[in-house]
């Protein structure tokens, strides 16, 4: 039910299931090698690995891998959760295709299973130095991925569905216990006086810790800059190779809007002469109903996360760009841990997916901050009253209160990584530019930006720097964007806020 007021919140949704899987990093996991977002190239590699075509990646009506385990409730615009019956793990007799090498006319198509050719959709026609190019819908002549069928690898990285039974370990990882790769770096802070806030340092320099198997640097994307300092706060979690962007956009909607929340790891205090204490964190996760939920309790992790053996890289969240930074890590971890209601040093992170039991992260906020989660859906609102909602919710072009926004399941924008179908962004404030037009500010929890032509998006400024919106100093820029409020209002399906009530003592 919505509000007739639209300063005030709708009526909760009965369920969501918010959450597409970061293509970078899940490419990055299947192949054991880390991707520039930056180069135009990595669009066809994805799309090469992932066997769809890049624009139709990012839409559920694609029935794209990215949404593995979730299907499009085209009634609702929605996406609703598959059944394990509605779920196919591919083999290698399935990934065969026929040979083409013989098809010499139109009606040879015939012989490789292409009975009803006439009949055949197009997808394209055009004509190409005299010569006529089609490009035919998707037919059945051997199996690809999809949102219903996945690799046996996959499924064990991505999918609550596990093959396997016993301690999980996805495919070609292990996991690392990065304490001591921690505690180098806090060293190496101390003697350089970085340890400020705010104050980070750039991927890419060349440490090796000792105990992180003779990797160099497995924390980050970047790895071509020399060391330096940098104040850019550019810890800003990245989310890995699962669909929990409910749980990132809201973990980074806390973290950017209340910082002192956040149980960040640079306030750890180790023993240095004890090797053999294990060093951990107790992070307080709330209760607030409902699927995806747990009681509210004080949940420990240690400093073990999965690795790729290839690449040393995490596979699931990780900070940007801020080596020796680990709170993104550990909180996904700890969530996986209270939301399985289990004991185990190393939870099944695949259980946050969105496949599993919903994703919703307006929710998720309240459950790291103790609000209360408030719903305010774009489809009765006009964009004025959307962006002024994000205005009353802010002190200097910066949000004061965790907000986050959500996409539809599906639309004709939907046509890149920038603005993707049923996902889940970071609210960060808004701006102002010449001429009076006002802007909502979001981050994407993939932590890209589409290289400039790559797609277009109406309404969307993909150059967020400090000149047009001050508070961009603070963060890495790789990932945010802005978008006026008529197409904030089109391209997503609501606005969420979790505000702290006051108590009263």
């Amino acid at each position: 039910m919505t509000s007739s007021d639209p300063t005030n919140p709708d009526s909760p949704p009965k369920e969501l299931n918010v959450g597409a899987i970061n293509p970078f990093a899940l490419v990055e996991a299947l192949t054991g090698r880390r991707l520039d977002p930056a180069c135009p190239d990595t669009a066809r590699a994805i799309s090469n690995v992932l066997q769809t075509e890049y624009a139709e990646l990012f839409d559920m009506r694609y029935h794209s891998v990215l949404f593995a385990g979730l299907k499009l409730n085209s009634r609702e615009n929605r996406a609703e959760r598959m059944g394990k019956h509605e779920m196919h793990i591919l083999t290698e007799e399935d990934m065969v295709t026929p040979d083409m090498s013989r098809i010499k006319k139109i009606g040879d198509l015939e012989r490789v299973g292409l009975k009803d050719i006439l009949d055949i959709q197009v997808q394209d026609a055009h004509i190409e130095s005299g010569k006529v190019r089609l490009a035919l819908s998707p037919h059945i002549l051997g199996r690809t991925l999809s949102s219903s069928a996945v690799t046996e690898p996959m499924c064990e990285i991505s999918m609550p569905l596990r093959q396997h039974k016993g301690e999980w370990v996805p495919p070609n990882c292990c996991w690392q216990d990065v304490s001591e790769l921690y505690q180098s770096i806090q060293r190496m802070r101390l003697v350089t006086g970085e340890l400020g806030m705010g104050m980070g340092m750039s991927m890419g320099m060349g440490l090796n810790s000792g105990g992180v198997r003779g990797v160099e640097m497995p924390l980050g994307r970047q790895q071509t800059e020399p060391m330096r300092l940098s104040r850019s706060m550019s810890s800003d979690p990245v989310q890995g190779a699962v669909a929990n962007s409910w749980l990132i956009a809201a973990l980074f909607a806390v973290a950017w809007a209340d910082p002192y929340r956040i149980m960040r790891d640079r306030t750890f205090v180790f023993d240095m002469t004890d090797k053999s204490k294990k060093h951990t964190l107790a992070i307080q996760l709330f209760s607030k109903g409902g699927d995806n939920d747990a009681p509210t309790s004080n949940v420990e992790v240690n400093f073990e996360i999965p690795t790729n053996n290839s690449s040393g890289m995490p596979i699931f969240c990780q900070p940007g760009s801020r080596i020796g930074t680990l709170w993104p890590s550990l909180y996904e971890k700890a969530f996986a841990k209270w939301l399985t209601k289990g004991s185990s040093d190393r939870p099944d992170i695949t259980q946050t997916s969105a496949a599993a039991n919903g994703g919703d992260p307006v929710k998720a906020m309240a459950q790291i901050n103790d609000g209360k989660p408030q719903y305010f859906f774009t489809h009765s609102r006009t964009g004025p009253d959307l962006i002024g909602l994000v205005r009353t919710n802010s002190v200097n072009f910066k949000t004061i209160h965790p907000m986050v926004a959500f996409t539809h399941g599906t639309g004709s924008v939907y046509h890149g990584c920038n603005i993707v179908a049923n996902h889940a962004y970071s609210v960060l404030g808004w701006a102002s530019a010449p001429g009076g037009k006002n802007y909502v500010v979001l981050r994407n929890p993939w932590g890209v930006t589409e290289p400039a032509g790559l797609t277009t998006y109406p309404g969307l400024l993909d150059a967020v720097d400090a000149d047009f919106w001050s508070p961009a100093k603070m963060l890495d820029p790789a990932g945010v964007f802005a978008l006026d409020g008529h197409a904030f209002k089109e391209y997503f399906a609501c606005l969420g806020m979790a505000k702290q009530e006051k108590r009263s003592h």
